[in-house]
């Protein structure tokens, strides 16, 4: 019986029916034990209507076992698995213990989301998740993947946790916080749960604090003297009700109080587990009886049901110590099936009084199943219990080592500092210890900064350099991407030292890296060798280590190869989708949306910055998001989208972290939307805070053009030549034909001496790309018209408009427009592309314009078959379009 909740009732009721019509929502029911939630939760389920319904509900003992909710959840749609892409019906098999191949730790959840899409393809679907504080973390993180990218899938998902147990943050969804009953709606329900005195009515009403669970426990053993509180200050209501059901089953005997032992102690186990379990503790499935009569549990042949979690918690609490042990150690002798193999290790540590070194190898066996499973939180608690159970110190801190990278990866930066300090204290294997340090280091660059976590890693890797190299030039190639972000030259030229003084490492990374830091710092002759040979060197070999690749690929970038380095990079993402490595593809893409940016695609570069962002954001890579954030000022300035860029700029600005390469591209991108809109002065001082530093400041080498211009602009031609230097040197050293062509616009900017036009004109005959090639155009047009050559004027800006209307970079447009106004010549039309599309919907119609299905499409963007046809459907019309045959045609 539900009594009040008219507006969450009417709440679930829109939710449904959204579905129905093929909308995906959910929703988070919140508050404290016995507020109702399972009430409302049983509540959709009875107004389903034709919906199919999949109902979980969080045990706590399986808190710990990765992906138990998710094997409950799907156990009887486990033969669809095969209609799902490849490689995430594999990760889903190694999630259920079916498969050991290793998965990236996000993938599950891009299963999930296929398959709850395949299972709504029947029927609208209905998911109810309650007790969602004790879903396993692998489980939740699953989930909420998968929900929050449902959009266009007829299925309601309705979690309910519970305030103030294991936490359920669950950002981005719909949640609804359920207060106590009003005073009327009390009432009522205590009168429907018993006729009650006056006076006892009233205390129950004032001391329930609204909880329906409270009034109705309470208002049915009124009778009971103790069943009223005693007339002082309010006790919780989970705590006064956990004491009533521990009355109940003080009242039980001692062959039922043992059975309802092990029923709590491991409620995932089938019924003929507790029974054996209940044998060989000298009891059998009769003593169940007096439990059930007395409501406390429902016996089926598909286990033992608690009525109310708090019921469970009560009988194992109840129980002394001895008898919980003894409770773990006979489930651990019956589970002996090898699908049970995690489940029991955990019963055989919880019997364990003491260190247990037995015990602990079976937990690092249940962790290192995790792992591969993708469970990186299921892994954290396994190791943890493991240190704590282990005897000797030194294998007790490789132990607390490996739980603090298992924490890492699994995104409790807290967690893993502290285990991470703990295992190096007790351990003096240097391998140990520098990866304790290199852990601290990740954690600092997030949580502190670059600059900070470059000293942490460079000291990391100090004890392992002559003994285990390979792990000191990982250790160090990280450290020289944290002084890079971190634009410091005295802790690149640290980190190129370091590097330099590895015996027998990675030849080529070593080699890149080094050149990256002497560029970074201005030595820019022999940086361009060393560099241009480790790219050449990960462009010519198959496989590698990820972050070796795209090191390389950005290499490439810096030098000049822009072609090679978007096509490495495109790759190396295409390699990370297709084995679902999403926890990379975030960092793969940042370089990949740089080298599209300074390459003027600016459509790709928006749809992989967006989806980066979104990714990032879930995966709690905050500095990664930042980072994508100043990329996305900057496109959005291209765009012309003058306030978005302004937006993102200042979040990265105001970002505590200062990370330095962001802060300077964020300043880049103000720069450009002050240039775009004719002011110079103000554009030149933040293109002069992107510019400063060393001379071969990474990528914003490209943004000295934009320096010069607005220079010139202003007529301040010393500033003008400030940086000149670096932009000299490197087009010099790399023989780029973009880094020419950029050097000779500026060098026609500032000529002063009657070869400006040739200049321009050999600046645009250099192959440097769409944007900047445009770019070229713009100035020249404006110098022409202001040499009173108006016919050359107007085909240098009719083609820059053409490729900035073409390329979606329509910031610059109005610049050209004022300019052909001023020649008396009307702007060209705008030309017939897919400027009008989102993001999303780009990536969509150009892999369905090449012949991918929805399936495909949804498989490589990590997106539910319905809602890629939901792009599609929104698309055509923006596209002028009514068959997907028709994309092939159309210039995307």
């Amino acid at each position: 019986m539900i009594v009040g909740r008219y507006g969450e009732q009417s709440r679930i009721n829109r939710l449904m029916a959204d579905a129905k019509d093929g909308r995906s929502r959910s929703l988070v029911l919140r508050g404290e034990a016995g507020i109702g939630k399972t009430a409302l939760l049983d509540y959709a389920e009875s107004v389903a209507g034709g919906m199919r319904v999949l109902r979980v509900v969080g045990i706590e003992s399986e808190a710990e076992v990765a992906y138990a909710a998710l094997q409950l959840m799907f156990v009887r749609d486990l033969d669809r698995l095969e209609a799902l892409p490849g490689a995430q019906a594999e990760a889903l098999r190694a999630a259920f213990g079916a498969s050991s191949v290793p998965v990236d730790r996000m993938l599950p959840g891009a299963a999930t989301l296929s398959l709850l899409s395949e299972i709504a393809g029947d029927r609208p679907l209905l998911c109810l998740l309650d007790d969602a504080q004790w879903f396993d973390q692998s489980s939740i993180d699953a989930l909420l993947f998968a929900v929050r990218r449902l959009h266009a899938d007829p299925i309601a998902t309705i979690f309910a946790a519970r305030d103030g147990e294991r936490p359920f943050p669950a950002p981005g969804l719909e949640s609804v916080a359920l207060p106590g009953l009003g005073a009327a709606d009390a009432a009522r329900l205590a009168a429907a749960a018993a006729t009650l005195p006056g006076d006892v009515a009233d205390r129950i009403l004032a001391e329930s604090g609204g909880n329906p669970l409270a009034i109705v426990e309470l208002a049915a053993h009124a009778t009971e003297t103790s069943a009223v509180p005693a007339p002082v200050a309010p006790l919780p209501a989970a705590g006064r009700l956990e004491e009533h059901f521990r009355r109940q089953i003080r009242g039980l005997a001692e062959p039922t109080r043992t059975a309802l032992l092990l029923a709590a102690a491991d409620h995932g186990s089938a019924l003929p587990t507790v029974i054996a379990a209940a044998a060989g503790l000298g009891g059998d499935a009769r003593d169940f009886e007096p439990a059930e009569r007395s409501r406390l549990v429902q016996v089926s042949a598909d286990g033992v049901v608690f009525r109310h979690p708090l019921i469970r918690s009560a009988a194992y609490q109840e129980a002394p110590f001895a008898r919980r042990v003894a409770a773990h150690r006979a489930l651990a002798e019956v589970l002996t099936d090898p699908r049970d193999a995690d489940r029991r290790a955990w019963h055989v540590a919880a019997a364990a009084g003491g260190p247990d070194d037995a015990a602990a190898d079976g937990l690092e066996q249940v962790a290192r199943r995790a792992t591969g499973r993708g469970a990186a939180a299921a892994a954290v608690r396994a190791l943890d219990r493991a240190a704590q159970l282990t005897s000797a110190p030194t294998l007790r801190g490789k132990r607390l080592v490996a739980a603090a990278r298992a924490a890492y990866d699994a995104g409790q930066l807290d967690r893993a500092v502290e285990l991470a300090a703990a295992g190096a204290e007790l351990t003096d294997a240097p391998g140990e210890v520098a990866e304790a340090g290199w852990i601290r280091a990740q954690v600092s660059y997030e949580r502190t900064s670059p600059a900070e976590a470059t000293r942490i890693a460079v000291e990391a890797a100090a004890p392992v350099l002559a003994t285990e190299p390979d792990l000191a030039v990982s250790i160090l190639t990280e450290a020289t991407w944290c002084a890079r972000d971190a634009a410091d030259p005295m802790l690149l030229r640290q980190c190129a030292e370091r590097l330099r003084s590895v015996p027998g490492g990675r030849t080529p990374v070593i080699n890149g890296m080094v050149g990256f830091a002497d560029l970074l710092c201005g030595d820019v002759a022999e940086a361009v060798d060393r560099m241009r040979t480790a790219v050449l060197a990960a462009r010519d070999s198959e496989g590698g280590e990820t972050l070796e690749r795209l090191s390389a690929a950005f290499l490439g970038l810096l030098i000049g190869e822009d072609e090679a380095a978007v096509a490495m990079l495109d790759a190396q993402v295409a390699v990370l989708r297709s084995r679902g490595e999403l926890g990379w593809l975030p960092y793969a893409q940042e370089p990949l949306v740089l080298a599209q940016l300074v390459t003027g695609r600016i459509r790709d570069a928006d749809s992989n910055v967006a989806e980066a962002m979104a990714l990032a954001e879930e995966l709690g890579q905050q500095l990664e998001v930042i980072v994508l954030s100043a990329m996305a000022a900057w496109l959005a300035a291209a765009r012309g989208d003058s306030a978005g860029a302004e937006r993102l700029a200042v979040q990265v600005l105001d970002d505590s972290r200062q990370h330095g390469m962001a802060v300077a591209q964020a300043s880049w991108a103000l720069g450009l939307v002050d240039l775009m809109n004719g002011d110079p002065r103000g554009a030149l001082g933040r293109l002069e805070d992107a510019c400063e530093g060393p001379p071969g400041r990474d990528v914003t080498v490209r943004a000295i053009p934009d320096q010069v211009e607005a220079a010139v602009r202003v007529g301040d031609t010393d500033r003008a030549r400030r940086f000149l230097p670096g932009l000299t040197d490197w087009s010099t050293y790399t023989k780029s034909p973009v880094a020419s062509a950029l050097l000779l616009r500026c060098q026609a900017l500032l000529d002063d001496g009657g070869l400006a036009d040739r200049l321009f004109e050999e600046s645009v005959a250099t192959e440097c790309g769409p944007y900047d090639e445009a770019r070229t155009r713009l100035v020249y047009g404006e110098w022409l018209r202001r040499h009173r050559r108006p016919n050359a004027a107007k085909e240098q800006l009719v083609a820059a408009y053409g490729t900035f209307d073409r390329i979606g970079a329509h910031g610059w447009l109005p610049r050209v427009r004022s300019e052909l106004t001023a020649l008396g010549e009307a702007a060209p039309g705008d030309a017939e592309s897919a400027g009008g599309l989102t993001p999303q919907e780009l990536q969509v119609v150009r892999r369905a314009a090449l012949g991918m299905s929805n399936r495909e499409i949804a498989a490589e963007l990590f997106l539910s078959p319905r809602t890629v046809g939901h792009h599609l459907y929104k698309a055509y019309p923006k596209l002028g379009v009514k068959r997907r045959a028709e994309l092939g045609q159309l210039d995307l």
